[in-house]
């Protein structure tokens, strides 16, 4: 598996772009969508966004660099999340909790969990990478 490139390697406009912005926008997104569109909302925040925190993650080459990327990630997220939901200022499409900044604790806490497993997996695949594929336990004789 072709791994992406570290995040520390990027330029530092992507970097900016990766870890501040897209947060940004997919949060607004996703704020529009849950004053909007129920399902849309729980898509965004579901597969799209575990997917992003994991993908952020594996940018990163361990466990350690990937917790604090996604802690960044979601509370980003999160935040942009609710000011996007004020932005389009009706009621929420789907359940939100109260208060409604409890969103942005659980998407940090999240996004830190979904970081670390794609830095720790992202090692993974480099140890196995680099020394070849781990031993397999072979048949007795």
């Amino acid at each position: 598996m072709k791994l992406p490139p570290l995040f520390e390697d990027r330029p530092f406009a992507v970097q900016l772009l990766g870890a501040i912005v897209v947060p940004v926008i997919f949060g607004m997104v996703t704020g529009f969508a849950l004053g909007w569109n129920g399902v849309v909302y729980w898509i965004l925040v579901g597969p799209l966004a575990i997917i992003g925190g994991f993908l952020g993650g594996m940018e990163h080459s361990g466990g350690d660099e990937g917790f604090v990327r996604g802690l960044l990630g979601g509370l980003v997220f999160g935040s942009f999340v609710l000011i996007g939901f004020e932005i389009v200022n009706t009621e929420a499409k789907a359940y939100l909790g109260h208060p409604q900044v409890g969103l942005v604790f659980a998407t940090t806490l999240i996004g830190g969990l979904l970081g670390a497993l794609g830095g720790a997996y992202r090692a993974r695949l480099e140890r196995e990478q680099a020394g070849g594929a781990p031993p397999t336990a072979s048949a007795a004789p």
